[in-house]
This record gives structure tokens, sequence and C-alpha cells, in this order.
């Protein structure tokens, strides 16, 4: 096709790879215009559905008006205005949306960049559905080598098929709201396939560099013409691949190869590769027993988490003397975090935090804006690492503070009981601390924490107190301890307890299947721990002469673990997955790291743990996370300076 253009990897300006790194090389990531943080704050009450309008030809504002009215669910409306014309919130308000916002931008990178800077900024965050609609003409549709209709027809199409009635809408509502697979609905002939890659292939192959996913070119599917129903993860996520200005072409009436019309392809392959499916308009089933509006509105504001999400939380980011004693005052995790190099091109290191900064968890302020994020995009309880050799603990001091504190934290505790040595691996060598059972009693171990047991936010199980142990099976008569522990727990009125074993496979002390002989009631899930482990070619990832680690495929791990959760998945153990590892901020030179981590393949990967235990009661829908906040192993929902909020959103996405 005339007009195909290549994208150059090393050029400063373009979508290619090389210049992406070359703009961002210790550069911090914006995205949007800085102003819009103070001129345009967040709604105060944002609607349950969000609606971005992106306006080139301002005579089709009052029609697409119109078709929005036929939503009649509670939506806001964000418009970015790219014509000469004045458009008020006046003008967009008879369409009955509860908030409008216009933000005026320049006529480039079509309706692409415009949403991108909206994603960007986080305007799209509140809404679990979006609906994006831009005013369309296509007059070029007409003389199209393979296309057929007019660029009329087409838009026309799009308001029948996704707005057209109020009934309509309602329907492609309910089937959102009944059926968590829909990712995107477009019109009918919208879907596009691997025959319309067009001169996009090449920019579509750059930009999934960036978050090392790879592209197969006979699986394109994408909703083209860029009008569609979607969920809001789908365009969320598209922060993770950090587009800016420079990314989009000059202006200059193209209708293919560039980036925009890589970015609408896109759309689709990032929506596959989460999990999700498209569909036209004629293929949506009819929910047989719909919400009414008001039902709609109920679950699209507020949606029930299908599974209780339960993330591993270190507590290592304060001051303790054991710490300024083994290496150096002052010392914290994010001592580690801080001082990564990357060791190939687009290493995300040093992974560094965004909303919560370099915090110090002797702050209560800390444990309740954690415990805010964690409400909000599903966390429902912490499992906290705790520390305790023979008798000695460390790094108590935060889940203590929580105890004294009246935070809605959920939580639980896992017994990190392994060696703590200077390659922060658990081994037996170059100890600092060791586990030294033949000091105190294992059976102790239940004394010092039955006053975390005791809480009331204590997690439980069937009314029993969840109690998870690293490696169980390095206890010394590890049946005998178990039957202690559940009588002194009896005996303080705790209760029952759900011991768990933390599923880290053989050469690590695991139980494996043995678990339930020993008294366990169950295994949780621990990744990158016992699950496969695909190394990859070090061909073209740039690797520097250094590098004597491991470097394995996130995606490869990922599609073992989906496998693994569809077939004989035990129905007593709390499947998990991974946001990532990658500990070169500890190992620096000679790490571990699962490359192509990125939030759309977690999303499937989550997505397939909330599956696995589905059909348990409510107590044991329970899916593990790894992890809230390990920051020196790039396992962390937080909010990152490279990643913003995609994790978290990746999660809730999973979750509802």
């Amino acid at each position: 096709m005339a007009g195909r253009t290549r994208v150059a990897e090393d050029s400063k300006e373009g979508c290619g790879f090389g210049s992406w790194l070359h703009r961002y090389e210790g550069m911090h990531f914006v995205g949007f215009p800085a102003k819009w943080r103070v001129d345009f704050p967040p709604f105060v009450e944002p609607a349950p559905i969000g609606v971005h309008l992106h306006v080139y030809y301002d005579d089709l504002v009052s029609e697409i008006v119109e078709q929005l009215a036929n939503i009649k669910v509670p939506f806001d409306v964000i418009v970015t205005n790219a014509s000469n014309a004045t458009i008020t919130e006046a003008d967009i308000l008879p369409s009955g949306a509860k908030n409008v916002r216009i933000l005026p931008v320049e006529n480039h990178g079509r309706d692409i960049w415009p949403l991108l800077q909206v994603v960007n900024a986080g305007m799209l965050d509140p809404y679990d559905l979006v609906f994006k609609i831009h005013t369309k003409k296509s007059a070029w549709r007409e003389q199209h080598e393979t296309l057929s209709g007019s660029g009329d027809q087409w838009k026309e199409g799009f308001y029948r098929d996704l707005l057209g009635t109020p009934e309509n809408v309602e329907t492609i509502l309910n089937a959102f709201a009944a059926n968590p697979g829909i990712g995107v609905v477009t019109s009918e002939g919208s879907i596009a396939y691997a025959d319309q890659w067009g001169g996009d292939e090449e920019h579509v192959k750059q930009i999934l560099r960036r978050i090392r996913l790879p592209h197969k070119h006979d699986d394109l599917e994408f909703p083209s013409g860029s009008i569609y129903w979607i969920r809001g993860f789908v365009l969320q996520g598209l922060r993770s691949l950090m587009m800016d200005r420079p990314d989009f072409e000059t202006e200059a009436g193209q209708i293919d190869g560039t980036t925009a019309h890589a970015i609408e392809r896109l759309i689709g392959i990032l929506a596959l590769e989460a999990g999700y499916v498209i569909q036209e308009r004629q293929d949506v089933e009819a929910v047989a027993e719909p919400l009414d509006r008001d039902g709609l509105v109920q679950v699209l504001s507020d949606p029930e988490f299908r599974a209780k999400a339960m993330a591993f939380y270190l507590p290592q980011f304060h001051t303790f003397p054991e710490n300024d004693a083994w290496w150096g005052k002052g010392f914290t995790e994010w001592t580690n975090v801080s001082k990564a190099k990357p060791v190939f091109q687009g290493h995300p290191q040093p992974l560094l935090p965004a909303e919560l900064g370099f915090y110090d968890l002797r702050m209560d302020e800390v444990r309740e804006e954690q415990t805010k994020l964690a409400k909000a995009f599903g966390v429902h309880a912490f499992m906290y690492y705790y520390y305790w050799f023979s008798g000695h603990k460390l790094m108590e001091m935060p889940i203590n503070r929580l105890v004294e504190s009246d935070i809605d934290q959920p939580f639980c505790i896992m017994w990190a009981n392994e060696n703590w040595t200077r390659r922060w691996d658990g081994d037996s060598k170059n100890v600092l601390i060791a586990q030294e059972y033949d000091k105190v009693p294992a059976e102790n171990f239940i004394d010092d924490v039955m006053p975390l047991l005791q809480d009331e936010r204590y997690l439980r199980v069937d009314g029993a107190a969840v109690l998870a142990v690293y490696r169980i099976a390095q206890l010394p008569n590890y049946q005998q301890v178990i039957e202690e522990w559940r009588r002194r727990a009896r005996e303080a009125g705790v209760g029952e307890l759900h011991l768990m074993s933390v599923d880290v496979g053989a050469n690590f002390d695991g139980l494996n299947a043995s678990y339930m002989e020993a008294g366990i009631q169950g295994a949780l899930a621990f990744p990158p721990h016992n699950h496969e482990y695909i190394a990859i070619a070090h061909d073209g990832l740039g690797v520097r002469e250094r590098f004597q680690g491991g470097l394995f495929s996130y995606q490869g791990m990922c599609n073992a673990a989906i496998a693994r959760l569809r077939g004989d998945f035990p129905e007593t153990d709390f499947p998990g997955a991974m946001v990532g590892f990658d500990n070169t901020a500890r190992r620096q030179w000679e790490p571990h790291a699962w490359v192509g981590a990125n939030p759309y393949t977690f999303r499937r990967w989550m997505r397939a743990t909330v599956e696995a235990v589905a059909l348990r009661d409510p107590d044991h829908r329970i899916v593990i996370v790894n992890a809230w906040n390990e920051w020196a192993e790039s396992a962390v929902l937080e909010p990152t300076q490279r990643w913003g909020f995609c994790y978290l959103q990746a999660l809730r996405a999973a979750l509802i």
C-alpha cells in the first residue's frame, strides 16, 4: 500500500524503540500538559461510566451529543477539542452528562494522542467502563482498496450499533456487567484482522518493545474506526507504553502508516493479551435476566469483587538496629532500590516509587494511604512477612503499629523462616542471622504472634485464623509443632488455625502434596517459586557485558501457570500471580529477572486465578499477589514512576 513507512529504531524522533530510550534516559515521564494538574482537577463525584469524545469536526458535535443521550446510566464526558471552534460545557450537557470537561488540544496524532494524554493524566482512572467516540467523516473510505461503504455509512453504523436507542445501550451495558470476559464492543463489520496491518506493523513492533511483549503477525484483531465501548483498564493500561508527543508524526492527512494507526491496532492486541474478547454488536448476547437502570448503576458504580486478593507485604521500609549494624546506619530497602542500574536496553531499573514516595513505615499515614489504595483496587488483605529467629524478631514494628491503630486493614502473617543473608537468598552461606531451632523451639513462635492472631482485623477462613509458613518442612518435627500451635491457640482464645504452606517446591523445603498429611490445610502460591522457568535468549536485548544472571520469560511463566490453573488445581490451595520478579536491586549483575512483565499479561494471569476459585464458597475465594511492595524484587502493586497505577488497575480489572 502506498504511504507505508519504516520506523527508524535509533532516530531521536518517532515511536521507534531507540528514540524512546533516548528521550527518557534519566527523565521523569509526564505525557500530558503539566498545567492540567491545576487547571483540571479530578471530578469530585465521577459517574460510573466515562465517555471520551474527541472533536476535530465541530459540526458533528450536536449529533454526537444527541446520540449520547441514549445512555441513561450516569456518565461523564471528557472532550478533547482539536477544532478551531469554541466548545463549551453547555454544548455537551444536553447529552445528560453528569460531569463535563473540555480540554483544548492541538491537531496532532488524530484522536489517539489526545486520548493518550487523557490516559496519562489519569482522567480515565475512575471508570471501569468507557465509551470512546470521535467526530468521524473518513471521506477516504470510498476510495479504499478493500473496505466497502462510505465514511458516512461507517459513522452511522457506529451510532446505530453502539448508541442508537436507550434499550440498545442497556443491552450492551448488561453484557459487560454479566460477562467479565468482554473487553471491547464495536459496530458490525468493524473488527479487522491481519489483512489490515497496512503500513503499521513495524510501528506496533517498536512500541511493544517498550513492554517487551512479542507480536504475532497472524494474530492481529482490533476494533477499526476507533469508536467502541471498552473496559477502562484496556485504556488505562496504555500509560505503561509511555507515549508522548514526539511519538506521533506531523499531521499530513495520512490514511495509514502512522503511530496513531498503530495504537488503533494495539487496542486489540493489548485487550487480547489481557484476556478479553472483542465483539461486534450483533454478537453480543442479551442477558437472560438483565439489570434495570438502577441495578446497572449499582454494578458499574460499586462492582463486587469476585475473589479476595491477598498481597504479600514487606515491612522493611524503616530503619532498625540490625540493618544499621549489617549495612550501615540509615539503611532500608530503599537503599538497594535506588542504586540499581539497567542490565539490558529498556530494563525498568531502578524501579522508583510514585504516589507514595520513599515512605517510612514508622509513619501511620503511610499505612493509611496504603489501605486506601488497597481497598480501591481490590486488595482485601495484606500478608505481612514476619521475621522470627529463635525468639529474636526483626521488622515487627510496622505490624505492631498497625495493631495499635484503628486502621481498617485486614491482615495476616507468613513466618519467613529462612536465614537472613548478605545475598538476600535465604541460603546457608553469608548468614547474618540464622534460624536456629535448637536454641528456641519452633513451638514458641505461636506465643509471640498470639496478640496478632487475636486482633479482630486478622484474616480468617471458616472462622480460623490464617497462618502461613514459608519453609515449614524445615521445622524439626513439624507435625508435632503444628499440633502444639493448634493447642496453644485454642487455649489463648484464638480458636482454630487455618495453616498454609507456601508453595515453594521441594528444593526450598516445601511439602508439595504431603502437606495435608502434615496437618496443613493448603498451600498458597508464591511465584516464581515452583513455577516454570523459561530462559530467553539475550539476542536483541542489548545485555551488558558484566551481566552474569538469568533472564526468563514472564509471558512464558504466565502461560504455563494458567495451564496449570485450568487443570486439576487443588481445592485447598490459594492460587496466585506475580506482578514481576527482578532482583537487580539486590544482586546488580547476578540477578534473576523475568523479562516482559507488563500490566496486560498480569491481568490475564490474575484473571485465571480468579476463575480457578470461582466455584468455591466465598470464604475460600482467595487469590495471592506477589507482591504489594517488594520493591527490590520489582514485585510491586504500588504506583511506580515506570508503570503508574497500571498494575493496581490490572488487579481491579481481574477481580470485577
